[in-house]
């Protein structure tokens, strides 16, 4: 098995709020991968003492622990028990009510010699590649959908969209959340590789359109994770002005791309 993984701050000066990992039970049986985007909140209040890295790394763990060690659970399961655990961590400290408690998307992956399991919320991206070179893509579109005069306002948001019904979801402090996650399997034998990106480093595709995700898969298969990111980056800096492409979205974002052969 041979593994990738870079991930980049969108500003040096400011803590990396991504979160990624991959784990190989003691088994030597299977493995799997996480990755976490931290949800930068706007200023002013946010119902916590503790800070979005603080929060990836304490779902980020539980997370690379459980999909380790817990192989009779899903990865619903997973994700809703690493939840938990982690609000119960500050939970009589902090206000996990608040729409803006910390939170972040989420992308897990684990395989055994029978099949890949895949659960994605939020819009960090999964790519799967099979044997033959074919990509198929694994993503929790909900917020793309969602009008972009829904989006006016940090307020509107959280009033009427944020982890609601009709709106979309994260992961913060409500286990049930689990649920509304995009998950599936592919048989083992159909899957030779994995990539995971957070859509710091998925704007190559979705707001600069280089190329298309298979595309964007075979950039990071011949020259690189870091490439990638280093090609958003570019772009990020031609775009910084005119805001063509980033509109509202900050000029930089925190890049993460995990590349895994099975």
């Amino acid at each position: 098995m041979r593994t990738e993984l870079v991930s980049e701050p969108g500003d040096p000066d400011r803590p990396n709020e991504d979160f990624a990992s991959v784990g190989l039970p003691a088994s030597g049986q299977g493995g799997s991968l996480i990755v976490l985007d931290g949800v930068t909140p706007p200023r002013g209040e946010t119902g916590c003492l503790h800070s979005v890295p603080w929060y990836t790394a304490r779902l980020g763990g539980a997370l690379t622990e459980l999909t380790v060690s817990c192989r009779d659970l899903t990865l619903a399961e997973i994700l809703s028990r690493a939840i938990l655990r982690t609000a119960e961590a500050h939970a009589t400290t902090c206000d996990l009510s608040h729409p803006r408690t910390p939170q972040a998307t989420v992308v897990l992956a684990r395989w055994s010699p029978q099949e890949v399991e895949y659960l994605v919320l939020s819009d960090s991206a999964l790519l799967a590649e099979s044997p033959s070179g074919e990509v198929t893509v694994v993503l929790d579109d909900r917020l793309s959908r969602l009008p972009r005069s829904a989006l006016a306002t940090d307020a509107m948001i959280d009033t009427t969209l944020r982890n609601k019904e009709g709106g979309f979801f994260t992961a913060a402090a409500d286990p049930s959340v689990a649920a509304r996650a995009v998950t599936g399997s592919l048989p083992r034998t159909a899957v030779r590789t994995l990539v995971a990106l957070t859509d710091g480093a998925t704007r190559w595709v979705e707001k600069f359109g280089q190329g298309d995700w298979a595309d964007c898969f075979t950039l990071v298969r011949k020259e690189g994770a870091a490439e990638l990111v280093g090609q958003v980056r570019a772009l990020e800096r031609a775009d910084a002005q005119e805001r063509t492409y980033l509109r509202r979205s900050k000029t930089h974002d925190d890049a993460t791309v995990v590349y895994a052969e099975l």
